[in-house]
């Protein structure tokens, strides 16, 4: 019976700190310091994401790996709008891969711009 109770126990724990972690990873967006930052597509993010993300090999029409296609607005907003793991990655979070892949991580001011225009809606 006692048994019983502590892998009862340890099962529970798992779990609280397994929805701990998704938590963190949803909130870089809401959690950014935005003043003054008022990042659009069209400006600033495009270029971070064509020189970054969507490039041969990784998340460009031509190749789209996982799936993700980064190569535009359309796409670009949608994955990371419905997808809290594309800034975690961004931020070298735990449990997600870090982006970019085989690059150095993003700077600070670059990671507050795409949490920044996530927060804001991605604006085009």
């Amino acid at each position: 019976m006692k048994l019983i109770a502590i892998i009862a126990v340890l099962c529970s724990i798992v779990i609280i700190n397994s929805c701990k972690k998704e938590t963190q990873n949803t909130d870089f967006a809401n959690s950014a310091n935005c003043t003054g930052v008022t990042p659009i597509y069209s400006g600033e993010i495009s270029s971070i994401i064509n020189s970054n993300c969507a490039t041969s090999g990784c998340h460009s029409a031509g190749s789209s790996a996982s799936g993700i296609n980064l190569s535009n607005y359309s796409n670009a907003s949608n994955q990371f709008k419905n997808n809290s793991k594309n800034l975690a990655s961004i931020h070298h979070a735990s449990g997600v891969e870090a982006m970019p892949r085989g690059s150095s991580k993003l700077s600070d001011a670059v990671i507050n711009k795409l949490d920044c225009w996530v927060k804001n809606g991605c604006p085009q």
